[in-house]
């Protein structure tokens, strides 16, 4: 009876323990689109290693103009070429792959300057990338899951606007609109920072890589103060945004060696409550590296 119960007790032990891995278990997210010689989106997706993907990116629009495209090589969307990833998007979709459209970047030519120029980008948004209509959506039929805000420029006006506005035609059009966003690690984000506050988003990866006095490196209390300044904020999951590889291609400061990222970093994160994950910029550089590999068993 004795060793009846030690067994029972040793099972039970060991199922909490699987237990509370598994609520803290993360996600990788991965940007792609804008490097030659990455690997197809639909590559991307079979490889197993990420959750969540972003199409990088929308650089062109608000402030009246046209919206534009950019994904680099891999296709033009002028001729109308980009609507050859539809059957990729929805591959990775078949795997249980979120794939959302992120707005913005470092370049462009992008801002948001009334209401009005707010509710245009939202229904060109809707109707071009996500559950709506339109005889030119520059992907094709696929519905992508949702918009990633990587606002680094453009003014910080209006982009809470734009996030409720994608909700609520989410809300009415029958589609849950997932909306990410990318600041960078100093709290709070000079143009995220009102769209985050709204408290509409599922995800918020964050930037630890150049801005050198919140990154990792900058040390313990000043990498930990931002992380927990983050974490408080009214989103779903907060992910820890990192450069794939060494490359000062990829990012000037903030790269962390893998086995680093699993023996000192990831420890001092996973406990959150709204720990969600990894992000990585981007798949051409975790294409060179396999960092996305390394680490994921441990994400």
């Amino acid at each position: 009876m004795a060793s009846r119960a030690f067994t029972t007790f040793h099972l039970t032990a060991s199922l909490l323990l699987a237990l509370l891995a598994t609520c803290h278990a993360g996600s990788i997210a991965i940007y792609w689109g804008q490097n030659d010689g990455e690997a197809s989106l639909a590559e991307t997706c079979a490889s197993g290693n990420y959750e969540l993907v972003i199409l990088a990116f929308l650089p062109k629009f608000g402030k009246g103009q046209t919206p534009q495209l950019d994904l680099a090589s891999h296709c033009d969307p002028s001729s109308g070429g980009c609507r050859s990833q539809s059957k990729d998007i929805s591959s990775c979709q078949s795997r249980g792959v979120k794939v959302l459209l992120s707005i913005g970047g470092a370049d462009g030519n992008y801002g948001l300057t009334s209401p009005g120029d707010v509710s245009q980008v939202a229904m060109y948004l809707w109707n071009n990338f996500l559950g709506g209509t339109s005889s030119s959506r520059p992907l094709g039929d696929a519905v992508l899951d949702g918009i990633d805000f990587d606002i680094e420029q453009g003014g910080a006006k209006f982009w809470n606007n734009l996030a409720t506005d994608l909700k609520k035609l989410g809300k009415n059009g029958g589609q849950s609109v997932l909306l990410s966003a990318a600041p960078q690690c100093p709290f709070p984000d000079e143009w995220d920072g009102g769209a985050i506050s709204t408290g509409l988003f599922d995800y918020v990866w964050v930037q630890f890589y150049n801005n050198q006095e919140c990154q990792f490196d900058a040390g313990h209390d000043a990498f930990m103060g931002a992380w927990n300044k983050w974490v408080s904020v009214p989103a779903g999951k907060i992910f820890l945004g990192l450069p794939a590889s060494s490359s000062k291609d990829a990012a000037g400061t903030g790269f962390i060696p893998a086995h680093e990222l699993i023996s000192r970093v990831l420890p001092l994160i996973k406990g959150s409550s709204k720990y969600g994950g990894v992000m990585l910029w981007s798949k051409y550089y975790d294409d060179r590296s396999g960092y996305s590999s390394a680490i994921k068993s441990y994400v």
